[in-house]
């Protein structure tokens, strides 16, 4: 058996328990919820497993040293000192990502520049030889964080973003992140146990990332590559076990999930990422203007969705949320719908008291993801404002 080792799963802000919560049910070990990440222990089929299986990780990295450092000249010399070629030949590639939360340092480039001339110094003065830079497939791509004085020196696992699931080939404007729907639908609670929508799907992430939570298909399946897969100790036996146990705990979908949208670019760049993702059993995608339509049936469906903002699409945004609250109240009854917003002052015209407000960030921007229950028959203006 190989021996637990600490990793860090980074994550978006507001996700952290979502994802504590993700590892713990995967089997991670002294699971620990920090900000915008969370650390935890597992060995290596483990790492291989929580790449491949976790929907709220944006990376996944290994620890391999921690030290103090006051400048350049400290990361310089506790970098070189570090044995490499346990985890890179001098015939090799790297690439380094640095970040910073110190007052001693302020440039990342430089500190990234400072931490390749030790590696390649301390392969030359060894073997004559020295590893080449290679930003985008490197045999070993590296972590750097300093926080104050505290240096931490991680192996990337990922590589490029656990965002970049390999299904989304057609994109709209103002896509949102795969990450980002994901956490969405987990934190609106919802289990596969009803049917789904997104009234205005963009390029369908929302419903992608539905399908797979609602089969328990793991949503990294269809990636080109992972970094781990160039390392040394790469064991492609055990990453194909790993990924065919997965595979097993798939199940059946007995509900509906539909998305619809009024531009019809949109809706074809949206079935084609679905088509992508071999997801069209499971999702109906529609050119209809969410305005303009009602509930059919009188079960349970879930919505969520990414609305207009204003950011960059020429919308009046105090009547655009104004239809959605009163398309929401007049045809929607026995609907529990949630939708993520950075316009809180076009929120104020919904109409409809949320009866959840939960604070995040999209991308760069302050945003909530507002909870409206409507319900059917008399208790349908409970959440109305007067």
């Amino acid at each position: 058996m190989e021996e637990n080792f600490k990793m860090v799963a980074k994550t978006l802000f507001g996700f952290e328990e979502l994802l504590a919560k993700e590892l713990t049910q995967l089997g991670a070990q002294e699971v620990k919820a920090g900000v915008r990440h969370v650390s935890f222990y597992g060995d290596k089929g483990f790492m291989y497993k929580a790449n491949l299986a976790l929907r709220t990780a944006t990376k996944i990295l290994k620890p391999i040293n921690t030290f103090r450092v006051r400048n350049e000249k400290d990361l310089y010399d506790q970098i070189y000192k570090m044995n490499w070629t346990q985890y890179l030949k001098a015939s090799g590639s790297l690439a380094i990502d640095t970040t910073i939360n110190s007052e001693l340092f302020t440039h990342s480039l430089y500190l990234s520049q400072k931490t390749k001339d030790a590696i390649v110094d301390k392969f030359r003065d060894e073997t004559g030889a020295r590893p080449s830079v290679d930003l985008k497939f490197p045999d070993l791509k590296l972590n750097v964080h300093i926080d104050r004085e505290v240096c931490n020196i991680s192996l990337d696992s990922s590589g490029d973003s656990l965002h970049k699931r390999g299904y989304k080939t057609a994109t709209n404007i103002a896509p949102i992140n795969e990450i980002l729907a994901a956490g969405l639908i987990m934190l609106s609670g919802w289990d596969g146990e009803s049917d789904f929508m997104d009234p205005m799907c963009g390029s369908g992430t929302i419903l992608a990332e539905a399908a797979m939570i609602a089969c328990h298909i793991p949503p990294n399946l269809m990636r080109k590559e992972f970094a781990f897969e160039r390392w040394q100790d790469w064991d492609v036996d055990l990453f194909e076990k790993i990924e065919e146990s997965l595979l097993n705990k798939t199940r059946d979908f007995h509900h509906k999930i539909y998305g619809f949208d009024k531009s019809p670019s949109a809706v074809a760049k949206a079935k084609e990422n679905v088509k992508n993702a071999h997801l069209e059993e499971f999702i109906t995608i529609k050119h209809e203007d969410f305005f303009k339509t009602q509930k059919a049936g009188t079960d349970k469906l879930h919505m969520v969705f990414n609305p207009p903002y204003g950011e960059r699409l020429n919308i009046e945004m105090e009547a655009f949320y104004k239809a959605i609250g009163d398309t929401l109240k007049q045809n929607y009854a026995n609907t529990e719908a949630w939708f993520i917003t950075s316009n809180l002052q076009a929120l104020k015209h919904v109409g409809l008291r949320p009866s959840r407000k939960i604070h995040l960030m999209n991308a760069k921007l302050e945003s909530r993801l507002v909870k409206y229950e409507i319900y059917a028959g008399s208790r349908k203006g409970k959440y109305m404002n007067n």
